[in-house]
């Protein structure tokens, strides 16, 4: 079974930058798909993205596009979420999660960081 620690959260003026960390231990991490998620204050979960065992393939969901980039590192058990132009509206707790079944389904995610606070403010 796989644990999560996410890392790299933070206050960020809008069009800033924020690079989030998710450390993986206790199994092989290059056996699971990792994906990214948030949810802001009254706000139901949403699928930020995911990547898959060997970092080939990645999937952003449509509010992120073009500004996030996900990446993993498999030698040092980590995956990251890159954050670019950050708006107002990405402020969440973001969490890093791993499959070892389809990466693209958000219900498919059976293990799940702490979560990390990203706050977009000026």
């Amino acid at each position: 079974q796989v644990q999560l620690v996410e890392s790299g959260g933070g206050l960020v003026q809008p069009g800033g930058s924020l690079r989030l960390s998710c450390v993986a231990s206790g199994g092989a991490f290059s056996n699971y798909h990792m994906g990214w998620f948030r949810q802001a204050p009254g706000k139901e979960r949403e699928f930020v993205g995911a990547i898959t065992r060997s970092g080939g393939n990645t999937y952003y969901s449509g509010s992120v596009k073009g500004r996030f980039t996900i990446s993993r590192d498999n030698a040092k058990n980590t995956a990251y979420l890159q954050m670019n132009s950050l708006k107002p509206e990405d402020t969440a707790v973001y969490y890093c999660a791993a499959t070892q079944r389809n990466p693209y389904t958000p219900s498919t995610y059976d293990y799940w960081g702490q979560g990390t606070q990203v706050t977009v403010s000026s």
